[in-house]
């Protein structure tokens, strides 16, 4: 059987808070608002760059407008990879995976051009057989058709795969695709998202989770 390990991006693969934290802050002060504090930020992550701008506008008594999600992504696909990094320990699981026989794909809310350009400048790109981004099909997580159609582009199927993520989107993809959920539990979500899903506390412990997988 084929095993894949999809991972979402932000909060699982990189700890990219603090540049979305940043371009939050300008696109706010732009608009004459205050700006957050980093807790706020990353409670608003995970569900996609428009949602994101939502939630900032809502926040601070504003109405959304199309207007400010250009600006904010043209803002942050310029500066995405500024202080955003993996977190510690991701390369080194990354590779141990796919020594042990997992290709890997990434399945984020994030939009795929974006996210490309990020895994690119942090060296990660290549490892990854697709990118399935919150606008590369009709429908993004919890939404299992996002997981579904980034598993076929990766040429994987349900059986041999893992979600591994820390959102609860994540884990409802991967219940409704029929695929067993990995929770990140070094990443942005509380850990009652994980619904019961097995819980990695850091990137190292992944291995041991996934041989358990493998083997069963």
């Amino acid at each position: 059987m084929d095993r894949i390990a999809v991972f979402d991006l932000d909060g699982t693969l990189v700890d990219s808070a603090p540049d979305l934290h940043a371009a939050l802050d300008r696109l706010m002060a732009a608009r004459g608002l205050p700006g957050f504090r980093r807790a706020e930020v990353v409670g608003m992550i995970g569900d996609g760059a428009k949602v994101l701008v939502e939630r900032a506008l809502a926040a601070r008594g504003a109405t959304f407008d199309p207007a400010a999600l250009d600006s904010f992504l043209a803002d942050y696909g310029a500066n995405a990879a500024v202080e955003t990094a993996p977190f510690d320990g991701i390369s080194a699981a990354l590779d141990t995976a796919m020594a042990a026989g997992w290709r890997l794909a990434v399945c984020t809310n994030k939009p795929v051009e974006p996210a490309i350009t990020l895994l690119r400048a942090l060296g990660l790109a290549g490892r990854f057989a697709a990118i399935g981004g919150g606008d590369s099909y009709p429908v993004r997580k919890p939404d299992p058709a996002h997981l579904l159609a980034t598993l076929r582009d990766a040429g994987g199927t349900p059986a041999g795969a893992v979600m591994i993520g820390d959102h609860h989107n994540d884990m409802a993809a991967a219940a409704g695709a029929g695929v067993k959920p990995i929770f990140a539990g070094w990443g942005y979500g509380p850990r009652a998202m994980a619904g019961g899903a097995p819980i990695a506390e850091r990137p190292r412990d992944l291995a041991a989770l996934l041989a358990a997988i493998g083997d069963g």
